[in-house]
């Protein structure tokens, strides 16, 4: 019985000795900053099918916007 309380006692003494003999993590180093957002762009509405998407990318006849080619085709005829 004695040698089982001091295998007990020598396994705790060992957990702490080991764990305070631990080498620290390494510092960690900053993230690299993130780029901003590009600004918010404008949405305009498809004349046609009134399919919404970026002004960037509609196609334009006079005030009127669409969203294809084919859509300006049409609605110009």
């Amino acid at each position: 019985m004695k040698y089982v309380v001091l295998l007990l006692v020598l396994a705790v003494v060992y957990g702490v000795w080991r764990s305070q003999n631990r080498p620290s993590a390494p510092p960690r180093r900053p993230s690299p900053p993130r780029p901003p957002l590009p600004p918010p762009q404008d949405m305009v509405a498809c004349q046609h099918c009134g399919l919404h998407l970026p002004r960037s990318e509609a196609l334009t006849h006079g005030e009127h916007c669409y969203c294809c080619t084919e859509h300006q085709r049409r609605d110009a005829a």
